[in-house]
């Protein structure tokens, strides 16, 4: 299956992932697809030119399901907003392969859990993101349904964050001393 679209959305972060889940039920979130443990291998070039253009490449795995990803650069303000390029295959690690015979490297890996919510008769996406630093509402859809969804979550705009799961993971390495690397669950970040 291939997705091209735009994507729009904006994450909060949450205390705890009991809090998260009566939040979205108390809003009239239900659960559309059950909690799926995710890891996520972003590439590029030895000279970091994605990074610098602000795109990212990525291939994912979510239970059975692979993707290759591909974001434009994000259109920044309220909500973050950017070209996406999604395509299911049949096997990550041959994509990431590929993607490595092309002169492209393995720059970061990030884990997370996901349960994706929706409510009965909207178009939006409510995602609950356990991840190695924090718990995160991700709200995707039009910037109508977001800032909608967001008010009867409880959240203003105020908490609105934009930054990528990178960007926050960066941010905690520095809060915590540690020095950056894969964002992934173990001993040391629970």
């Amino acid at each position: 299956m291939t997705h091209a679209a735009r994507e729009t959305e904006i994450k909060l972060a949450v205390p705890d992932v009991k809090t998260a889940r009566g939040l979205l039920r108390a809003a009239g979130f239900r659960v559309s697809r059950r909690r799926v443990f995710e890891s996520n291998m972003v590439f590029d070039t030895p000279e970091m030119s994605l990074r610098r253009a602000a795109t990212v490449l990525r291939v994912r795995q979510a239970g059975g399901v692979a993707t290759v990803t591909y974001k434009g650069p994000p259109d920044v303000g309220r909500h973050k907003s950017r070209e996406e390029l999604e395509l299911e295959i049949s096997d990550a690690r041959a994509m990431g392969a590929i993607i490595e015979r092309l002169g492209l490297g393995p720059v970061f890996r990030y884990d997370k859990y996901r349960t994706e919510y929706r409510q009965p008769g909207r178009s939006g996406i409510a995602t609950l993101d356990e991840t190695p630093v924090g718990v995160y509402l991700e709200l995707e859809g039009t910037p109508n349904w977001i800032d909608r969804a967001a008010r009867k979550l409880g959240f203003a705009e105020d908490d609105y964050i934009t930054a990528s799961y990178a960007r926050l993971w960066l941010d905690w390495c520095e809060w915590h001393g540690v020095g950056p690397s894969d964002m992934v669950f173990s001993d040391r970040v629970r």
